[in-house]
């Protein structure tokens, strides 16, 4: 096994660690109804997506 020849600082493999970051989720407007959704799911306000009621939501 590959064992390292001198030990890395917390800072410096702090360093190499900041790309890994978690992506900020993506909203969009719905159409029928104006309210935020994610992406290519359906409305969890109107249950509609892509202009089709595709799940029966109870106001």
């Amino acid at each position: 096994m590959a064992l390292p020849k001198t030990r890395i600082s917390k800072a410096r493999g702090r360093k190499r660690r900041t790309h890994y970051k978690a992506a900020s989720v993506s909203v969009m407007e719905c159409p029928q109804c104006n309210q935020t959704k994610m992406p290519h799911r359906a409305c969890p306000n109107c249950g509609y997506y892509r202009g089709r009621p595709v799940i029966s939501t109870t106001e």
